[in-house]
């Protein structure tokens, strides 16, 4: 069974003009939420991301940027302040 997490509040970011198409990231993310096309990493279930951090630290070129566990934590204190649905306030809808 396939975890979803707090929608748009990861802070999984993706530089694809820095990818090599290693396909490094795929192997280690354990939910999937990258996935090659193109010869190039592309990020194919952000909401499903957990913010564990392995892409990032097996990525050689670089490509990932993952703030290790802040995304969700972020977002339910900022939901549980304001009352409002978990988001993690970047008002762009696609955070962070």
């Amino acid at each position: 069974m396939k975890h979803k997490y707090l929608k748009n509040v990861t802070t999984l970011n993706l530089a694809p003009e820095k990818c090599t198409g290693c396909g490094i990231c795929t192997e280690v993310c354990p939910h999937g939420v990258l996935s090659i096309e193109n010869k190039k990493a592309v990020i194919a279930d952000k909401n499903s991301c957990m913010e564990c951090g392995a892409c990032a630290l097996n990525c050689p070129a670089s490509a990932i940027n993952v703030e290790a566990g802040v995304g969700c934590a972020l977002a339910v204190i900022i939901g549980w302040i304001t009352g409002k649905e978990p988001t993690c306030g970047c008002g762009s809808g696609e955070c962070c």
